[in-house]
């Protein structure tokens, strides 16, 4: 999951970050509203977390500037101001959710779960496929009842591939929400982590989880179509 963090406090964002980062998020940081508008819109995101108080352009008019260019990602606006008002022009620009500092962190990681189960399209609170289970609060995964023991990145790479199962997803797409942006390496790394992953899905012989669809990526299928 990828995330964009716009936040002026260096504190917090460095938190922030800290935080998502130990729970597997992918995160991009802005520090002032034109930044955090350009990346909103430069990169996809599974979820933004807007702060109302920032340099230049506030985190109403970027989030309003957002829907109005047809940008959907949820949002999540954190604000110090924790009056009905803030919180209805919040949601009145656009915002999904509102959060008031200072918060508790397991409730910051309930909302953000909240939302991107309700984003653009279906997102059940435990994905599943081919005898998976993958709890993206624990970052847990079972195959058929069993525990698999997966590093955090392995866990990303599939959960991203669960939530698009039965689409093909190139490496590219695996490397853009899996990795942050300071990783200067290329799909190789991709290539490595699916490998990984299919020994650790498929210890015995048979058809892997994981399809390769030549010349296009990664493909789960949708056991439910």
């Amino acid at each position: 999951m990828r995330v964009l963090v716009v936040e002026d406090e260096r504190a917090m964002a460095e938190s922030l970050t800290w935080g998502l980062e130990a729970e597997g998020y992918v995160v991009d940081i802005a520090d002032n509203g034109e930044d955090g508008l350009w990346k909103a819109r430069e990169t996809a995101h599974d979820v933004i977390i807007l702060d109302v108080m920032l340099p230049g352009l506030n985190g109403y008019q970027v989030c309003k500037q957002l829907r109005e260019q047809g940008l959907w990602t949820p949002i999540l606006m954190l604000t110090a101001m924790d009056e009905d008002l803030d919180h209805a022009e919040g949601l009145d620009s656009g915002a999904d959710d509102y959060l008031a500092k200072p918060f508790s962190y397991p409730v910051l990681l309930a909302h953000l779960r909240a939302l991107t189960r309700r984003g653009l399209g279906a997102r059940p609170a435990v994905l599943t496929a081919a005898g998976l289970t993958l709890d993206p609060a624990s970052r847990t995964v079972t195959r058929n009842g069993v525990p698999l023991d997966l590093t955090s990145r392995e866990v990303a790479v599939l959960e991203h591939l669960i939530r698009r199962k039965g689409q093909v997803v190139s490496k590219t797409e695996l490397l853009d929400h899996c990795w942050d942006a300071a990783f200067d390496g290329g799909p190789a790394v991709v290539e490595v982590h699916v490998h990984r992953l299919r020994r650790k899905l498929d210890p015995t012989a048979g058809v892997p989880v994981i399809r390769t669809v030549r010349g296009q990526g990664y493909l789960i299928p949708d056991d439910t179509a």
